[in-house]
């Protein structure tokens, strides 16, 4: 199985931080269309997303995959996948195991270059990736364009990201994540509703509303 961690390593703070500086240049193609998925992204005032997480192991060694779904309202997200939900109204951050009736709860690293669901699906590139344009592909009538982006950090435990634009739409429809040990991990995007009906309340964990639940406080 997945362990629950492998989400929030990789989306919550996997991809970013600590960039070591780079000679290199970007493919301005694949900026038009990296640009355009951020542009598109910010002109809305919520995003409800269905994904699939897909795990494969080094030489075929794990295989596994995940429903979950993401529901983002400007920096504010929350995340449900199985057992699991991870919340933030961007100042508090809770991490929400059902199985066991826990939660974590912490602060927000307003300084901190995490990758957040918000970022992944704006300028989550600008600074710690080099990326270009590597063409496009045609996948259930839909067009895709083709990007790939390397870190700046080879300190990184990953080595490349793949990611799958929806030319028509621009947003993003896959993620697939490279690691050195030779694990590869893929986002699926099912479905993109913009504007989907979210309220505040949805940021923040009310642990009335689970009895019993032992509150793990880190702040």
């Amino acid at each position: 199985m997945i362990k629950k961690t492998v989400f929030t390593g990789l989306i919550l703070c996997g991809l970013m931080g600590g960039a070591v500086a780079q000679t290199g240049k970007n493919d301005p193609k694949a900026k038009a269309v990296l640009d355009n998925v951020s542009k598109k992204f910010k002109s809305l005032k919520s995003v409800i997303a269905n994904f699939v997480l897909k795990v494969e192991g080094a030489n075929n060694s794990i295989s596994d995959s995940r429903k979950g779904s993401v529901y983002v309202k400007g920096t504010k997200y929350k995340v449900v996948m199985g057992d699991q939900e991870i919340i933030s109204d961007n100042k508090t951050s809770w991490t929400y195991a059902k199985d066991v009736n826990e939660v974590t709860i912490n602060n927000v690293d307003q300084s901190s270059q995490g990758m957040t669901p918000a970022k992944i699906f704006t300028n989550f590139y600008d600074k710690d990736f080099l990326y270009k344009l590597n063409g496009e592909t045609t996948e259930k009538g839909k067009v895709l364009q083709n990007i790939e982006l390397t870190p700046t950090d080879k300190s990184k435990p990953f080595f490349k990201v793949l990611i799958d634009v929806d030319k028509k739409t621009s947003t993003l429809a896959r993620m697939k994540v490279f690691e050195k040990n030779g694990n590869r991990y893929t986002y699926e995007i099912n479905s993109f509703q913009p504007n989907g009906a979210v309220t505040d309340e949805m940021f923040t964990f009310d642990a009335k509303k689970h009895p019993g639940v032992e509150v793990v406080d880190l702040r």
